[in-house]
């Protein structure tokens, strides 16, 4: 599909976070603005990782089929354009709950130069303990922590 871009991102975060899972579509074909396609396969310590590639990541594979100028348009957009497939996976890589996960990175990359204790304390007033429990550095920057962690983390604050 071709979604409308300023739409898009939100209808994949829906389409990826149900509470039951797998979910009713075994993959998805869909075109994003490059900039938006290049966060949803982005790797931990790259500048494009963030929310959106966790979610992506943690029930799926992604990966950018192909990639298209504005002359491939008419008429042309004033961005590049790319096509994503994702692959629901038959189970999430590391357990955690949907809701959770979503509301950690939410606000850990929300103030993404913050250290994790600072961005995260809104979450619980004992966050530097969840982050221990989880394995994080609580001084660590969001973009630096992989998705196991965050699901680690996810964990922890539900076992309250």
């Amino acid at each position: 599909a071709n979604l409308p871009y300023n739409i898009g991102t939100e209808l994949l975060v829906r389409w990826l976070t149900p509470a039951d899972w797998p979910p009713w579509w075994a993959s998805l074909t869909l075109m994003f603005q490059r900039e938006v396609a290049e966060r949803i396969v982005a790797r931990p310590g790259s500048k494009a990782y963030g929310r959106l590639a966790i979610l992506s990541q943690w029930r799926s594979q992604a990966r950018i089929a192909l990639t298209l100028p504005p002359a491939a348009f008419t008429p042309p957009p004033k961005v590049s354009s790319a096509v994503v497939h994702i692959e629901a996976l038959a189970q999430p890589r590391f357990p955690a709950r949907a809701a959770t996960l979503q509301r950690v990175t939410a606000a850990a990359f929300n103030q993404r130069r913050k250290m994790l204790r600072a961005a995260l304390k809104g979450l619980a007033p004992d966050i530097e303990q969840h982050l221990a429990s989880a394995g994080i550095d609580p001084t660590a920057r969001a973009e630096s922590i992989s998705i196991e962690r965050f699901c680690a983390l996810a964990r922890a604050l539900d076992a309250e």
